[in-house]
């Protein structure tokens, strides 16, 4: 009673409270899942009171929004950084790939509440295809680098689909054990992650002549 009391009473600053009920749940997510997240105990989590929640979302499912759509700008700044930092065509599709899967790997409860969000509107977000640093956009733009025909937005739009699927394919099975004979082999997790993608045609372009 006393620390429900204590919560109520806790005072919190408008512009930060928003902040602090994504960042409450994110931690929530990696710590408990999603099934112990309720705006309640986010509250109880980011230390105000229950109601306060409501200033800015109108029930959980709003605030899961939030989160995944926190999660999709994360995924962008990792495949920017890593296609920043590889040499080549080849290294960039291969480097995009591998931090999709690390990403995965890393965030586990918040990667599923961005798909799971997405599956619920049968759409993923809008602005995965409309930025320019999107992650969408970081594997499409690779692959013009690559040679792909910008001018065939049909060719090009499942091409990009194509390699988005296989990384997020090999998301969903990274983990399995048949695969740690692999691993061991050839030096390691992100060693594996490399070598799969290398061994994809559509993460293995040639250089543009």
């Amino acid at each position: 009673m006393r620390e429900a009391a204590a919560a109520e009473s806790r005072p919190y600053h408008h512009g930060d409270l928003r902040r602090a009920l994504i960042d409450a749940a994110r931690r929530m997510l990696e710590s408990d899942g999603p099934s112990a997240l309720s705006l309640r105990a986010v509250a109880r989590e980011a230390g105000v009171s229950p109601a306060a929640p409501y200033h800015h979302f109108k029930d959980k499912g709003e605030l899961l929004d939030a989160v995944a759509e926190e999660g999709w700008d994360m995924l962008n700044h990792a495949l920017t950084a890593a296609r920043a930092k590889a040499s080549g065509v080849k290294d960039k599709m291969a480097a995009l790939g591998v931090a999709y899967v690390c990403f995965a790997r890393d965030n586990p409860s918040l990667y599923r509440v961005m798909y799971d969000g997405s599956r619920d509107k049968e759409d993923l977000p809008e602005h995965l295809k409309m930025t320019n640093d999107s992650a969408y956009c970081q594997v499409r733009d690779t692959l013009v680098e690559a040679g792909a025909d910008p001018g065939d937005e049909v060719g090009l739009e499942l091409a990009t689909t194509a390699a988005w699927c296989a990384a997020h394919g090999l998301a969903e099975m990274a983990s399995f054990k048949q695969f740690d004979h692999l691993k061991v082999a050839i030096g390691g997790e992100e060693a594996f992650f490399r070598g799969v993608f290398e061994h994809m045609k559509i993460f293995a372009q040639d250089e543009p002549k």
